[in-house]
């Protein structure tokens, strides 16, 4: 049958005249000729590659690294920005994400080794940023603004890799708790605070360089550390100990050296356990396995058992939690700054990509509905990173011991910051990926690694709800706490009527304060706190659109529901100057 109709058709079409002219014209609309030859593979209406580009290239941040004090800092800022935006770079981030740790229990000869091999672009991301002084350098910088410029820096090669932030974080956030210790602190401080990455396990004081993680959580209690049953057992060695126990979610554990809570006879109590014992030999430290994990990936996270595991007290025994809470202030202040550096990144990929995007006949940064997206998230990123830098200005000046006032701000603030910041994180890069489209939701895009980030930043030390209590916790037993906060606020007053009445309102409802309506009140400290900020240093046609939206009840749910008053072109020929 197939045959018989192909020879009809073929009469049919041998018997028509030949056309000409217009009906010649005709007939080559009906009947197209083929195109050429792979003309479907033709690349039309796509954006060129971002890198190279410059991840300092933000007024928010450049002004905010100067207004805390460490302008100093700029070019070496700049400098980092220019690398971090690289394509070299870029592509060391996006290997180490493809290339995953893998754990290796045993070498060869069946000798426990307990090893973990990473790509080599993960060591390229490490030794860049140890080196440029994102893990423990601020510490032995005696410049006011030292770890001021570290977050800014922090804020810069954020736009690579967020997995090996996590060792660098905690390396960062082990000297201060360490110096409880200072017997300890006086051998490993020194090797903390060095520039110099050396990956591999060998006797910490053979190493140019040490890095160091933590272990807290266990399977049975998680932020609840009270609970934990890892058991610390006294030798006839003044200060050294033996743990016995199991850790459920102890990221890096390449490092050097870990910060534990194990319990005591006198309590829970904070140690020093090393990877490698000063002769040379591995302490036991059994990676029972690596997480399989939603983000991060980059970063091994594992489960490590004790037993007879060599440990040194650090600090006074049934003190562990009070020991190490510095180092958890400062691990919540890179939460907050891996957040605002991941909505930085995910909006400028998002600017560039609808800059090179045409749709219904314009770009689409030119589409009116597009541009209130884009504003409203530049809205949202200045926000987070005046913040971020303002929390680490307050952070320098306290562990300065310059300000008392800045100490109570930090105690606050920090965990203010830290709960809503990461709260905000998802929602952000879920709206930057969809700014690409389908094009943002492959995995070539980079976005859904990102948006998978994401989450941890709310997660990691302490979820929203132990962020939340813990402000609340500030709030009645440290006085001085809100005092600080509402001086801050203060610094404001007059300038923006919404926001003075965002003031007065969140005083009138402290009294009010409880646990079940913490997150409430944390929320509107945040908000409140952002808007005194931009007010006094963002330009007004940012602040007064984040006050209008955060605090006058102009905005929606959503990113992308500016009122009509806000001044979009100012707003983005700020945040992303090719959109205007």
């Amino acid at each position: 049958m197939a045959s018989t109709l192909a020879h009809e058709q073929q009469d049919r079409r041998a018997e028509r005249p030949a056309p000409t002219g217009q009906d010649q014209r005709q007939t080559s609309e009906e009947w197209p000729q083929p195109p050429r030859p792979y003309a479907t593979h033709d690349v039309t209406n796509q954006p060129p590659p971002l890198s190279p580009y410059d991840a300092s290239e933000d007024a928010a941040l450049l002004e905010g690294l100067r207004r805390e004090g460490a302008g100093w800092a700029e070019r070496d800022v700049r400098r980092l920005g220019a690398l971090a935006g690289s394509a070299e770079a870029q592509e060391w981030a996006e290997q180490a994400n493809r290339h995953e740790p893998e754990l290796r229990t045993h070498d060869r000869y069946g000798n426990r080794i307990d090893e973990v091999d990473f790509h080599p672009s993960w060591h390229h991301l490490m030794r860049t940023a140890v080196a440029e002084g994102l893990a423990g350098a601020p510490w032995a910088d005696g410049r006011p603004g030292a770890h001021v410029a570290r977050t800014a820096g922090g804020l810069v090669w954020g736009h690579t890799d967020a997995g090996h932030g996590c060792p660098t974080s905690m390396t960062y956030a082990a000297v201060p708790a360490l110096r409880a210790q200072p017997d300890l602190a006086a051998v490993y401080e020194p090797l903390l605070t060095s520039r110099v990455y050396e990956p591999g396990l060998r006797a910490p004081a053979e190493k140019p360089g040490l890095l160091a993680g933590m272990g807290m959580t266990e399977k049975q209690g998680g932020s609840d550390v009270r609970t934990n049953t890892t058991a610390a057992t006294p030798t006839a060695e003044p200060g050294v100990y033996t743990l016995r126990g199991h850790k459920w979610f102890t990221s890096a554990p390449m490092c050097d050296v870990f910060l534990v809570l194990a319990q005591a006879p006198g309590g829970l109590s904070c140690f020093l356990v090393p990877r490698v014992l000063p002769d040379g030999s591995r302490n036991a430290f059994r990676i029972q396995r690596l997480k399989d994990k939603l983000g991060n990936r980059s970063n091994a996270s594992c489960e490590p058992e004790f037993d007879g595991t060599v440990a040194w007290l650090v600090g006074p025994e049934g003190r562990g939690v009070k020991t190490i809470i510095e180092m958890v202030n400062c691990t919540r202040l890179d939460c907050v700054m891996m957040s605002a550096a991941l909505m930085r990144k995910t909006l400028v990929e998002a600017g560039h990509h609808t800059l090179h995007r045409r749709a219904f006949g314009a770009r689409l940064a030119d589409q009116p509905l597009m541009r209130n997206v884009l504003a409203d998230l530049a809205l949202e990123s200045e926000a987070a990173t005046t913040l971020t830098l303002r929390l680490a200005g307050a952070a320098d000046r306290a562990v300065r011991g310059e300000d008392p006032g800045e100490a109570a701000f930090r105690r606050i603030a920090t965990a203010v910051g830290k709960y809503w910041v990461t709260k905000r994180g998802p929602a952000f890069t879920a709206e930057a990926l969809e700014c690409l489209g389908g094009n943002g939701y492959v995995e070539e895009s980079g976005m859904p690694r990102h948006y998978r980030e994401a989450p941890l930043l709310s997660i990691w030390e302490g979820s929203g709800n132990v962020n939340a209590l813990d402000v609340l916790r500030a709030l009645g037993r440290e006085p001085g706490a809100a005092e600080a906060l509402f001086a801050e606020l203060s610094l404001a007053r007059g300038a923006n009527a919404r926001l003075d009445a965002a003031v007065t309102g969140l005083k009138n409802g402290l009294g009010e304060a409880s646990p079940f309506g913490a997150r409430r009140l944390v929320e509107r400290m945040a908000l409140t706190l952002q808007a005194s900020l931009l007010v006094r240093h963002a330009p007004a046609a940012v602040a007064d659109a984040f006050c209008a939206t955060r605090l006058g009840g102009e905005g929606g749910h959503a990113f992308g529901t500016l009122p009509d008053s806000a001044d979009v072109d100012t707003i983005l020929g700020r945040a992303l100057p090719g959109t205007v």
